[in-house]
């Protein structure tokens, strides 16, 4: 079992033990070295909590294997433990489009452990905002439905933007996954209970969901794990 004097609550079980029952039990004896190693040396970090839950990357790199995705985009980087799984999980000669507006953070801490992988070839990182990239894409008609998986971990007033682009560059049956859906539980707090720094994003997130409940163009799933992950796989 793993033990660490403090860690970044990235849950929303009724419990801290629980959360670390299930990290400890079903995650961490799965977890690939290079992630383990990622996942440590981005603890340290002043805004580590914005990294990846590795239960999500972990029900993430599932995802990947059941549409066997070889083509994928990442909106929203840091330093690369979501990016990192994908890389691990597509064959060798898949690509990823992974898209951040500060790479810093991958080329400091991520860009090593990546390398070291072996699987640094199978990236293309762009550093820019994120709907030029994808509206560049979409003007190359080629990239139309051709991605199989797609993962958004980035600003939260523009997860819909994305969403449209993301329904016309992934094939039917692919995957979107929006990560923090939950917005550490404040989506379910009324508003005057929100502390004052979760508000914006809160809201995004409210509306986000309504919107993607009501999107006949995916099946969704909206899961509790990390800090609430929803899974939409396009129909048509």
């Amino acid at each position: 079992m793993e033990h660490k004097t403090k860690r970044v609550s990235k849950g929303l079980l009724q419990s801290d033990e629980l959360h670390q029952y299930i990290l400890e039990t079903s995650v961490y004896p799965r977890e690939p070295a290079p992630l383990k190693e990622l996942r440590n040396a981005t603890a340290s970090h002043p805004r580590a909590g914005m990294a990846t839950a590795p239960d999500a990357g972990q029900l993430m790199t599932m995802l990947l294997g059941l549409v066997d995705a070889k083509k994928t985009i990442e909106v929203g980087v840091f330093t690369g433990y979501s990016l990192l799984l994908t890389a691990l999980a597509i064959p060798e000669d898949g690509k990823i489009v992974a898209i951040d507006v500060d790479r810093e953070p991958y080329d400091q801490i991520g860009f090593p452990i990546i390398k070291k992988a072996g699987v640094e070839h199978k990236i293309d990182l762009i550093e820019s905002e994120a709907l030029p990239v994808l509206n560049k894409l979409l003007e190359q008609h080629e990239n139309e439905g051709s991605f199989d998986f797609a993962f958004v971990d980035a600003d939260k007033v523009n997860y819909w933007n994305y969403h449209e682009r993301l329904m016309k560059l992934l094939k039917v049956g692919g995957i979107a996954v929006y990560d923090n859906t939950l917005w550490g539980g404040s989506v379910a707090m009324p508003i005057e209970s929100t502390p004052e720094y979760m508000k914006p994003g809160r809201q995004y997130t409210i509306e986000l969901n309504k919107l993607l409940a009501a999107d006949s163009r995916v099946q969704i799933s909206h899961a509790s794990l990390g800090d609430g992950i929803t899974i939409c796989k396009r129909l048509y």
